[in-house]
């Protein structure tokens, strides 16, 4: 898995305990994560295990976007006018989230690669609409941020 993709992978776990239990600390939600990773009985055989890279990467991604919840979940809700964000399911919720911080605080991340890479989060993480859910979300958030595309 790239590097990029991992660190992904992580902030989005990360996230999805924040929003799952928001009485919890960015970094107790950080430090427990990367406690339990590093105990090998809890890892999956086919994840491989970050680097120091995906470690700071997945961080960066967990406090900034934390950091800007609420103009990400504005964004979220103007693009889903038929969706309240909390009506959404959590994991949807949380991709986008992840996917919505990249697309307006991460520029030299492109777009497309944002989107592409939330889509497949959805495919390994959410129901089998979530992919498509997901899509049409980001598609609205990427016209909305960029309309000269």
């Amino acid at each position: 898995m790239l590097p990029r993709s991992q660190a992904r992978q992580i902030a989005f776990q990360i996230l999805y305990g924040l929003d799952g239990n928001p009485a919890l600390d960015v970094s107790s939600a950080l430090r427990a994560f990367f406690e339990h990773l590093g105990d090998e009985r809890h890892r999956d055989d086919e994840d491989e295990a970050p680097g120091e890279y995906d470690r700071q990467l997945a961080e960066s991604f967990v406090r900034e976007a934390m950091a800007h919840n609420a103009d990400i979940d504005e964004t979220i809700s103007h693009a889903s006018r038929n969706w309240r964000l909390e009506r959404m399911a959590r994991v949807d919720r949380t991709i986008l989230r992840l996917a919505v911080y990249e697309m307006k605080y991460r520029p030299e991340i492109p777009a497309p690669v944002t989107m592409n890479e939330a889509i497949e989060l959805a495919k390994r993480f959410g129901a089998a609409d979530g992919p498509a859910f997901v899509n049409g979300i980001l598609d609205s958030v990427y016209k909305a941020l960029a309309p000269d595309k």
